[in-house]
């Protein structure tokens, strides 16, 4: 069968090899054709003016033929993984996985666990077990939402022994583990996540999906576990992971996210909100990535899944009868706050029992004489240390650079894969597509470029003459670079130049809602904690995951100058200086047409200061920075 680490890299070259991926949707490469538009470009460029944020309303997926969604999924797996800093994936290292502390009822038992997903970091969790005398049994991954007790939480909203309990019983595997910060996972508090490490692509999102892929080796390694029938349900934050893991791993083969799929809220703490996650798609759209498995959609009438039934519900099954699947995604929805309560557990006790033969009779899917051990009981680290080699914060960071590091050598020098593999990861890493139509406004030396359908806006300064048009951009705009000796000099030549105002560079900066890096910092004070900090970093609210920083759009608006200038084959000149030579030179690297960039005063990108100074793109380091993009800029 084949793994996430497989099917992560497959989908990539997939990506690669699509000619047209719904562009205005995606953002896949594309042909590179500068057509002509009716369309004009908008008096506001859209980038400033439309800020996505988690509670926007967000449109709904809409296909209509199965091969235009297949190319979308691929290309949304591969957002999640690159966005979760898992492209490629990581090496898995032995989980040492430690099972201990049995308790013993009737007809199940409950055991301790702790696992290494990491070299020197730990996750905790519950393994519950079936005892009817079978030898293999369905497994079922639970990770929970933001409740106080985590996994352990016993109360009418939430019980996490609850379900547990109840699925052994019925004959499932379960393993119940944590969030990062919660319960035996304290070596990382909760919400972390600096302007530094964002450059890593490193945060509670891409940790805690790191942690169910591992959790999903360690349930599947089980002796009395049948590796072929895995599923996953969790709320909340919990349902977050459930769908996010259904997405990007084969194995898990029947889901239910709980009371958190939606249209209207998008997931409130930084572990549901990497940057990059959403650009241009919604949890709508990724839980769909599932299809055509089986999948139930659990609601509730008092949270922000509250559409399910009449809106978010319908779109996913119209993705489901492209492959003839309708009937394999559910629905339900319950009267109630937002939860995990009883009913809501029972309605996926009845789906699982749907999709595994030979579990309980319908008599026995409903919770009955739950007797839940005390909390201290339950914990992996009551009594109990942490290994001698468990890392802390910064720790566990650095760990994951160098293990990044490592990596992208390899993949620098070929051993893991190819230029196409590279390119298409550092184009999902800026959200930079190559436009199909690019349009192109004109009234005498004044120019606006914009994207088809985009509403995006480059305004500029074109200056008429013969032969394919040199670009020439200058990080204070096209009024500075018109008094450039480099333009005097096209210009004495006869050549054709386009000076451009890049994204809030020169005439084309503007107020910026919401974007922290456009702004004043937030102030914070000398003693604020990781989690303060990590607020900051993020920006609010969660801005970069659902909008991209003004870097890498002005990496796009150079891509989208080059198409217009190429007039679809011909080679194109930039002539770039200072911060507009990087933007110039990862724009050269996802081109689909030869660039031949002149440099100017480039300036040294040596460590994550610099990137953060010049050039502050989240993940940008982890899709391999300025090393990968010099690559692959001098060929294609």
């Amino acid at each position: 069968m084949e793994n996430a680490s497989d099917s992560a890299i497959k989908g990539l070259r997939d990506c690669v090899g699509i000619a047209v991926v719904l562009a205005a949707m995606c953002g896949c490469a594309s042909p590179v054709l500068a057509q002509q538009s009716a369309e004009h470009v908008p008096a506001e460029d859209a980038r400033n003016a439309n800020i996505t944020t988690v509670d926007t309303h967000l449109p709904l997926p809409e296909f209509t033929s199965l091969k235009a969604w297949e190319q979308r999924r691929v290309f949304l797996r591969n957002q999640i993984l690159v966005s979760a800093g898992l492209s490629p994936m990581p090496e898995k290292t032995p989980l040492n996985a430690q099972v201990f502390g049995k308790i013993e009822r009737k007809d199940y038992t409950i055991e301790k666990v702790l696992i290494e997903t990491l070299p020197g970091f730990y996750l905790g969790g519950n393994l519950y077990r079936p005892r009817n005398g079978k030898a293999k049994h369905p497994g079922v991954l639970n990770p929970h939402g933001h409740w106080p007790y985590g996994r352990l939480e016993n109360q009418p909203l939430y019980s996490g022994p609850s379900l547990g309990i109840s699925l052994a019983r019925q004959g499932y595997v379960v393993f119940a583990y944590d969030m990062v910060g919660y319960t035996d996972t304290i070596q990382l508090p909760h919400r972390f996540g600096s302007a530094e490490q964002r450059l890593w692509s490193f945060g509670p999102l891409g940790l805690q999906l790191w942690n169910s892929i591992r959790s999903l080796d360690f349930l599947a390694s089980l002796d009395d576990v049948d590796a072929g029938r895995l599923g996953i349900t969790g709320a909340s934050g919990g349902g977050t992971q459930a769908f996010l893991l259904a997405a990007v791993d084969d194995r898990v083969q029947f889901a239910a996210p709980v009371n958190m799929v939606s249209a209207i809220m998008q997931g409130g703490d930084l572990c549901e909100n990497a940057p990059g996650l959403r650009i241009n798609t919604s949890n709508v759209e990724i839980a769909a990535i599932f299809a055509p498995k089986p999948m139930l959609l659990v609601s509730a009438t008092g949270d922000w899944t509250r559409n399910v039934p009449q809106e978010e519900y319908p779109a996913i099954r119209r993705i489901y009868d492209l492959y003839g699947k309708g009937d394999q995604v559910a629905v339900v929805q319950m009267d109630a706050p937002h939860n995990f309560n009883r009913p809501s557990r029972e309605a996926v006790y009845r789906f699982f029992a749907k999709q595994n033969q030979g579990i309980s009779e319908s008599g026995e899917l409903i919770e009955h004489d739950i007797d839940v051990p005390p909390l201290q009981d339950m914990m992996a680290l009551s009594n109990r240390t942490l290994p001698a080699n468990a890392l802390d914060l910064d720790s566990v960071f650095r760990l994951w650079r160098e293990r990044s590091e490592v990596q992208n050598k390899k993949l620098e020098n070929g051993e893991l894969q190819d230029r196409a593999f590279l390119r298409e990861r550092l184009r999902q890493t800026l959200a930079v597509e190559v436009p199909r139509q690019v349009i192109a406004d004109r009234d005498g030396r004044s120019i606006v470029l914009g994207r088809a359908g985009k509403g995006d806006r480059v305004p500029g300064i074109w200056i008429e003459g013969s032969g394919a048009p040199a670009i020439v951009i200058d990080p204070r705009g096209s009024a500075a670079a018109l008094d450039s000796d480099v333009v005097r000099r096209l210009h004495k030549e006869g050549r054709a130049v386009l000076l451009l105002d890049v994204f809030q560079s020169g005439a084309a900066k503007a107020p910026r809602v919401g974007d922290i890096s456009n702004g004043p910092t937030p102030k914070l004070a000398e003693d604020a904690d990781d989690e303060e900090r990590a607020d900051a970093a993020a920006g609010y609210p969660k801005f970069l995951t659902f909008n991209v920083s003004d870097d890498a759009a002005r990496v796009q608006d150079v891509v989208t100058a080059i198409v217009y200038a190429s007039r679809g084959d011909q080679n194109v000149e930039l002539f770039v200086t200072g911060d507009a030579a990087l933007w110039a030179t990862f724009a050269a690297a996802v081109s689909d047409v030869p660039v031949s960039l002149h440099l100017e005063n480039v300036p040294k990108l040596t460590s994550d200061a610099d990137y953060l100074e010049h050039f502050n793109v989240p993940g940008i380091l982890r899709a391999g920075g300025l090393t990968v993009a010099q690559e692959l800029s001098q060929g294609h």
